[in-house]
């Protein structure tokens, strides 16, 4: 059995932990949806994260997505190695900084 959870931390800030996968992706969407309407600046650590797949990149891009369209800003921290990788490959890492626009707010990823 897959599990996850969101725990809010307060201000707009969010921790996910557990399974970012194809199993809980969607489950996780629908758990941050009146969770994430409270707020116009959003920070979501990833650092609980403990399996992830291409799944879990597409749950980060929706909410992307929702943020761009919702006038609202999101920025995750901890992403894990796994995300990244297929981010990476598949040209769309460019993309997860997205909903971010303010500055001071924004972890820029390690550039090498």
């Amino acid at each position: 059995m897959s599990d996850f959870a969101i725990e809010d931390l307060g201000d707009g800030k969010f921790a996910v932990s557990g399974e970012m996968t194809f199993e809980t992706a969607d489950k996780i969407l629908k758990a941050s949806e009146t969770p994430f309407e409270d707020h116009t600046q959003l920070e979501v650590d990833l650092a609980g994260v403990t399996a992830s797949d291409s799944a879990g990149l597409a749950l980060l891009l929706e909410w992307v997505t929702w943020a761009n369209h919702s006038v609202r800003e999101i920025s995750f921290t901890n992403v894990p190695a796994r995300i990244t990788a297929i981010a990476k490959t598949t040209e769309v890492e460019p993309l997860l900084t997205r909903g971010e626009r303010w500055a001071g707010f924004i972890e820029a990823p390690d550039r090498v």
